[in-house]
């Protein structure tokens, strides 16, 4: 599959966090249209993503890519948001505030995350009801 003519957002995040399944679970209960595809970033799909969008694993957490570009940090959760639509794509707006001042709490959560939520040895293995979901 070549990213960049993929119509659904790719999500790539960190398999063994917590904090990020839990992210993941969240996005797969609220995603009523089905849009979203997901990788773990330790996953060979994974790596060859961020490989092609020339993303250090080490540089992020988690990663958007839609429609042939990527967004990390703080962008990536509010397009996340953006895409999963109503309510939930209100905090948005908060996209025009400077990426230095949203990326601040940002990186304070992620370098926290196994601290705070944990992490765990393996990846998740999705269920059978969402594994289609999955790259």
């Amino acid at each position: 599959m070549n990213p960049i003519d993929d119509n659904n957002p790719i999500l790539l995040f960190d398999g063994v966090c917590n904090f990020c399944n839990r992210w993941v679970n969240f996005i797969i209960r609220h995603d009523k249209k089905n849009k979203f595809r997901f990788a773990a970033l330790q996953s060979d799909r994974g790596k060859k993503l961020l490989e092609h969008y020339n993303i250090s694993e080490k540089d992020d957490t988690a990663v958007l890519i839609f429609k042939g570009k990527s967004y990390i940090k703080s962008s990536m959760g509010l397009h996340v948001l953006y895409h999963i639509g109503g309510f939930y794509s209100i905090p948005f707006i908060f996209i025009l505030l400077p990426a230095y001042i949203r990326d601040f709490y940002y990186e304070i959560i992620a370098r926290n995350r196994y601290k705070w939520w944990g992490k765990k040895d393996v990846c998740m293995i999705p269920s059978p009801e969402i594994r289609n979901r999955f790259l």
